[in-house]
């Protein structure tokens, strides 16, 4: 398969999949034609009998900055002309106002994280630099989080959008409530050492380790019986199902679209929160500043 937002590859005799977001230039901001890419790279993965371990990882210094939010090439995918991107010809992206938005964002941003939560082979969130707001998904998606030392981690879109987080809710159940309540009203970071202790993240390594010591748990794991390994994840998720999480994310989904039309209905269209109604700019917020347990104010 070619890609022009990601690079696939196999290795340990095909055993293990990488994919690598690779718009370093952007961050690994998630434009339309990323997240339709990694779809096709996850469920590649997917359908071929010797992989047993996927790796998602992202290109240039940060993991993912989180939905491109105003890139030339963002902007040309959802607008009509030649860079439109065909998913807007379909799945709400033709209907008006809400519906559109909401059908879109079901498709593209909310049922896609979860498809790749339940994919049928184990998955390694090998993560770098800044995880922030939409990246966040991406890596919740994953069976396992690896991170390198000095990775920070944020959902920023309460403090520079004004909403409530972003569509896939795993915020709760990843940071506990009251940190995530913290989190998201203050758009504060933790770093890899908090979130390993939190139980987000399960390893921690020095940077220069990070891409073979995550091939080297991949391969440990690879090594498993594949029914044991997919046994031990739809145990560990169906459990977690059962506690409330796939339904309290479909309930959580909803309130994020009632906040965007909360904000489209008082801007006049857009579905986020401006300047001139006390939302910070996104693109003009201050730097992130990391949660510390002994300050107010960091």
């Amino acid at each position: 398969m070619e890609f022009s937002y990601l690079d696939y590859e196999t290795t340990a005799g095909g055993t293990i999949a990488r994919i690598t977001l690779n718009r370093p230039e952007a961050r690994n901001a998630q434009n339309r034609g990323l997240l339709v890419e990694l779809d096709a790279a996850m469920l590649a993965a997917e359908a071929d009998d010797t992989v047993r371990v996927v790796v998602l990882r992202g290109a240039g210094p940060m993991f993912s900055a989180g939905h491109d939010m105003g890139s030339k090439v963002s902007l040309a995918e959802l607008e009509p002309g030649p860079g439109q991107h065909p998913t807007r010809a379909g799945n709400g992206g033709t209907r008006p106002a809400a519906e559109g938005r909401s059908l879109q964002e079901w498709h593209y941003f909310f049922r896609n994280t979860l498809r790749w939560r339940d994919l049928r082979k184990i998955t390694i969130a090998e993560v770098h630099g800044k995880v922030y707001a939409a990246g966040l998904m991406l890596a919740w998606a994953c069976d396992l989080i690896v991170a390198a030392e000095g990775t920070e981690f944020a959902d920023v879109v309460g403090t520079r959008l004004g909403m409530c987080g972003v569509e896939y809710f795993g915020h709760p159940w990843e940071f506990g409530p009251r940190k995530a309540k913290e989190l998201l009203l203050t758009g504060d970071s933790i770093d890899a050492a908090e979130a390993h202790r939190l139980g987000m993240v399960s390893k921690v390594f020095a940077p220069a380790d990070l891409s073979g010591q995550t091939l080297e748990l991949a391969g440990r794991i690879a090594r498993l019986d594949t029914m044991a390994a997919l046994m031990i994840k739809e145990s560990v998720n169906q459990t977690v199902d059962n506690m409330g999480f796939h339904n309290a994310l479909n309930a959580c989904f909803t309130i994020h679209q009632l906040n965007h039309s909360h904000w489209a209905e008082r801007t006049g269209g857009y579905p986020a929160g401006t300047p001139e109604l006390g939302v910070p700019a996104w693109n003009q917020a201050p730097p992130v500043r990391p949660s510390k347990v002994d300050q107010a104010s960091s």
